[in-house]
């Protein structure tokens, strides 16, 4: 019988506070969305103690949350508090990853000639040098304007034209910006036998996915400029992209195919927090009674849910790799 333990520390300028008892945690994972969060719930049983957590912990203040078995515990969010909400029963504390520092406005610039790489180090140089860009899905752009915006707009923009997966690693201090699946974590196996708790995973095979996708440019001249890749007749997707080369709108075409088109799980699977995954991970699945949808994935998404009644963490996977 194992005994849910967890680790969770706060950290406002130095002075440190370990929360005791709580009600629940999530945390939400996604190497399509820009931030990772977690929320944090107190129980009304220690609602005397919480209602002086301001005087301790208030909106930046630092977070690490460590959740396993037998206090062998593995570091699941590392990130600030973004907002504290408070009602009658509970307090709920919101975190979000290394974005939320990034939630500040940058100097307004107009970026000729510029890159996805260029665009990322201007947002890093003007907010915080400190971190470093990780990078190798590059975009040319003609022209990039940048005006009263904060890096979490710059960034939420770039993601919506090149369709890049775009996250953050705290613990390193990195910004990642990165062809879609292309990056790789660590390693996991799960089995229907062993691990998998519920599934609602379905099979698809890319024979029976049909996609044609068109990116459109309009160049300095005003001309429109077109490239269509995938399956003629298939499910139209069209993309408008800024002034960018012919190889970039190829590129964009291949990442959304990439996304759409291939074989792979449609749904999910909950496992326990034990074996540790995150997003990027190949997940190897594993089924006695199936085996032909054997083999490995890519982890798109997790989320992790801990309290009283157990650990699970949801698992979404992405392409067969």
């Amino acid at each position: 019988m194992y005994n849910m333990t967890h680790d969770i520390v706060f950290d406002n300028n130095g002075r440190k506070f370990k929360l005791q008892l709580l009600e629940s945690v999530k945390i939400e994972k996604s190497v399509e969305n820009l931030a990772d969060v977690a929320q944090i719930v107190l129980p009304e049983a220690v609602l005397n103690s919480v209602l002086n957590l301001k005087d301790r912990i208030g909106r930046g203040t630092s977070v690490t949350i460590d959740l396993g078995y037998d206090v062998n515990n593995v570091r699941e969010f590392t990130g600030f508090i973004r907002e504290i909400e408070t009602n009658d029963s509970s307090m709920t504390i919101q975190c979000e990853d290394a974005l939320f520092l990034f939630r500040k406005e940058v100097p307004n610039k107009v970026l000729q000639t510029t890159s996805t790489t260029s665009i990322a180090q201007y947002i890093i140089d003007n907010i915080d040098s400190s971190f470093t860009l990780v990078c190798d899905y590059d975009i040319t752009f003609e022209k990039f304007t940048i005006n009263n915006a904060t890096g979490f707009d710059v960034l939420k923009a770039i993601q919506d034209q090149t369709k890049a997966n775009i996250y953050f690693l705290t613990d390193k201090k990195e910004l990642h910006i990165h062809f879609p699946f292309k990056e790789r974590g660590g390693r996991v196996i799960y089995s229907y036998q062993r691990n998998i708790e519920e599934s609602s995973l379905i099979f698809e095979s890319a024979q029976d996915k049909k996609f044609e996708v068109i990116v459109e440019s309009v160049n300095k001249a005003g001309e429109v400029r077109r490239i269509t890749k995938g399956t003629t007749g298939g499910e139209r997707i069209t993309i408008k992209a800024d002034d960018i080369s012919l190889a970039d709108m190829e590129k964009l075409a291949e990442a959304e195919l990439v996304r759409r088109n291939a074989d792979g799980f449609k749904g999910e699977f909950q496992g326990w927090l034990l074996p540790y995954c995150e997003p990027t991970y190949t997940a190897e699945i594993r089924d006695n009674d199936y085996p032909d949808k054997e083999g490995q994935y890519y982890v798109k998404s997790t989320v992790v849910e801990f309290s009283d009644a157990g650990g699970v963490r949801t698992v979404e996977l992405g392409i067969k790799l």
